[in-house]
């Protein structure tokens, strides 16, 4: 089974917010193929699971917080018994420009808490991920800045960029992340 993890903020006032952009791709792949989200408190998250192309695959929201994202992840991946290497965690990044994305096998949690605490729940760096692109970011410190609502452009770009996303997703599951990364990054 393949693992899409979307990190963000669960709560209505977090909805549209810059760091829910994990979420709003989760959001997104669910409308897409008709999926319903079912909360499991034992897990952490929100979960979904389709079929595609002869191929398993869970969706998740964790229910933490994004601080301590890596909980729900320690949680699903030792329930379902996932291999590391079936996991793509998906993201926001400041430094990253909106209307980008970046696909990464590995790397430091790049100040980014929800990262940072899965990394620290799986024990590894090497976890494959989706960075979503938020930045620039304004003189404003990163915690106001990625709390702070997209404005209506900016949702009209990320819905280019989540439908971008979701392609890329599709190539990385089937391709490979070399390949995903030529194409999409």
């Amino acid at each position: 089974m393949k693992l899409i993890a979307g990190l963000g903020n669960i709560g209505n006032k977090y909805t549209f917010t810059r760091h829910n952009a994990g979420f709003m791709l989760a959001d997104s792949i669910a409308l897409n193929e008709n999926l319903t989200f079912r909360e499991n408190s034992r897990l952490k998250c929100f979960l979904t699971f389709m079929r595609k192309d002869g191929e398993d695959y869970m969706i998740i929201k964790p229910t933490t917080l994004m601080n301590l994202s890596g909980e729900a992840l320690r949680a699903v991946v030792d329930y379902y018994k996932i291999a590391l290497e079936d996991i793509l965690v998906v993201y926001d990044d400041l430094s990253l420009e909106l209307g980008k994305i970046r696909f990464r096998p590995n790397g430091s949690d790049g100040g980014h808490n929800g990262i940072k605490s899965v990394i620290q729940h799986l024990g590894t760096s090497e976890i494959a991920r989706l960075k979503i692109g938020i930045g620039p970011q304004p003189n404003l410190p990163s915690e106001v800045f990625v709390l702070q609502n997209f404005s209506k452009e900016e949702l009209d770009v990320m819905k280019e960029v989540l439908s971008q996303a979701k392609a890329g997703i599709a190539c990385y599951f089937t391709e490979g992340i070399a390949v995903a990364q030529n194409k999409y990054n």
